[in-house]
């Protein structure tokens, strides 16, 4: 009985993570009985949310909860929107899922960050409280700590997917769910459910009805990506995270400037891999199991200024920003000044979506503003169609330094750590600790270098590198998966690293 509690029980420590051994175990399993289920679509959808359930309780514990929540609450809301005849019956639904949605992901992520405020405007003396923390003590005997409110995994991501639902059922772009199990399994499918992408209604539940279909060809794509996926985060974020980042950006005044400017290179290619990484796998797990998943990224340091940046980062997040905040704003139609606010205020709500922190929310307002620079010059300033070489590669160059440059408050522990390190990399850049810095570093430097390498390949060649793998006989890719494997096992740190964006 301990065994049996010990696996199917939640364990902080030990959470689902696509880098643990623990998690392809759960998958084989699950896919095992997918095998059995899969030609009845009913059974097959019900079979994948109890196991998304399952993998949610095994990742956040009793945050499954609040899952559950969100998924009643715009099940029914969908429906009743959708049986409305009178516009403010409707209006009101979209109020009730807006109020619950935000406000439990407002409570959870925010609360701290206002109550602070709060202390700070009015010299008060507030402590934020675990409510669900001292409700779940209440009534089942735990004994959590309600003095600590803890996110709960995936919450933004989830949140924003079902509130997206609720809005498309509202515009009328989208039928309502019929069966709730169904719709509990869009909200909660477990290969995109903690970190993405976000998936939107319109595209994901049409698949519901239909039957398992994937080819030969689809086999080895998704192999290609969840391999590429293991590779970017194992191979490369956590080693350059590892052996060069975190020391670094933790005490920035203990490094030189040639160490802080590499550890700023560092980070943007870490977080780069990290989360593409991440949403390659997902990608790639949902296609094995008939499903279609949205792509995340698309060489986003490749982009030639930082509304392009935007187009190919976090594409599910930056789409869903456009559609349901920047557009219902008035968008570009209403003059170009509103345009101006609508893209800060956009961004700046980015920003703060990634986490309540001041820096964050700098972060935000730095990309709106780069956008309506951006917006300016190309007013004033007519670019050819298409420009040349050169002129594509100083975009691009420019593009990733500000890019890169911005990550140093996003990824900063504290403000003053943003501000050192900044200080750092202005008045530290001797010369003479260059040698030695490459000395020091070499290892997570190759990584780094090789990295840079392999995303600024044309993509012509990733394509055809992608076609080759998948063209091979089987046993091909058997020893291709064994000789990866087998580089993630000398790669693999004792310590888990969990991905960037569980923290969202």
């Amino acid at each position: 009985m301990d065994n049996l509690s010990h696996i199917l029980g939640y364990r902080q420590e030990m959470p689902l993570l696509f880098t643990q051994v623990y998690f392809w175990v759960f998958y084989m399993l699950v896919y095992l009985l997918f095998a059995f289920v899969y030609p009845k679509k009913r059974l097959r959808n019900a079979y994948l949310f109890l196991v998304s359930l399952f993998f949610y309780y095994k990742s956040g514990g009793y945050f499954f909860s609040l899952l559950i929540l969100s998924t009643v609450v715009d099940y029914f809301v969908g429906r009743m929107i959708y049986s409305a005849r009178k516009r403010t019956v409707k209006r009101l639904g979209v109020w009730i899922s807006l109020t619950v949605n935000l406000g439990v992901l407002a409570y959870f992520k925010y609360t701290y960050f206002l109550v602070d405020m709060i202390n700070r405007i009015f010299h008060t003396d507030l402590e934020a409280v675990n409510y669900l923390a001292s409700w779940t003590n209440t009534l089942t005997g735990t004994h959590f700590d309600v003095s600590t409110i803890i996110l709960p995994v995936g919450i933004s991501f989830y949140t924003f997917q079902t509130i997206s639902y609720t809005l498309d059922v509202y515009r009328g772009k989208l039928k309502p769910v019929r069966n709730i199990l169904d719709f509990g399994f869009y909200v909660s499918f477990f290969p995109q459910l903690v970190a993405g992408p976000i998936v939107r209604a319109a595209s994901f539940i049409p698949q519901l009805n239909q039957d398992f279909s994937l080819s030969v060809r689809e086999f080895g794509h998704a192999l290609f990506l969840i391999l590429s996926g293991l590779v970017k985060k194992m191979l490369v974020a956590d080693f350059i995270s590892i052996h060069l980042v975190d020391s670094v950006f933790q005490e920035p005044v203990a490094y030189t400037g040639f160490e802080n400017l590499l550890a700023l290179y560092g980070y943007s290619i870490q977080i780069y891999c990290d989360f593409s990484g991440y949403t390659d796998i997902a990608i790639g797990l949902a296609l094995l199991m008939g499903f279609r998943l949205p792509v995340n990224f698309n060489s986003p340091y490749k982009a030639r200024n930082l509304s392009d940046f935007w187009r190919r980062w976090h594409i599910s997040l930056s789409s869903w920003l456009r559609d349901y905040l920047y557009i219902p704003l008035g968008g570009n139609r209403k003059g170009k000044l509103r345009t101006f606010l609508n893209l800060f205020v956009t961004m700046l709500l980015g920003g703060l979506w990634h986490g309540a922190h001041i820096r964050f929310v700098l972060w935000g307002a730095l990309h709106g503003l780069g956008l309506i620079l951006l917006r300016i010059w190309q007013t004033l300033i007519k670019a050819p169609v298409r420009p040349g070489c050169f002129r594509r590669a100083i975009s691009v160059f420019v593009t990733f330094h500000v890019v890169t440059f911005l990550w140093i408050f996003f990824r900063a522990g504290t403000w003053d750590a943003a501000l050192s390190m900044i200080r750092k990399i202005g008045s530290d850049l001797s010369l003479q600790y260059l040698p030695a810095v490459i000395k020091a570093y070499y290892p997570a430097l190759l990584v780094m270098v090789l990295a840079y390498i392999l995303h600024w390949l044309p993509a012509v060649w990733k394509e055809k590198a992608r076609g080759i793998f998948i063209g091979t006989p089987w046993w091909v890719k058997v020893l291709v998966i064994v000789l990866v494997v087998l580089l993630i096992v000398q790669f693999k740190s004792v310590q888990v690293q969990p991905f960037i964006y569980f923290q969202f």
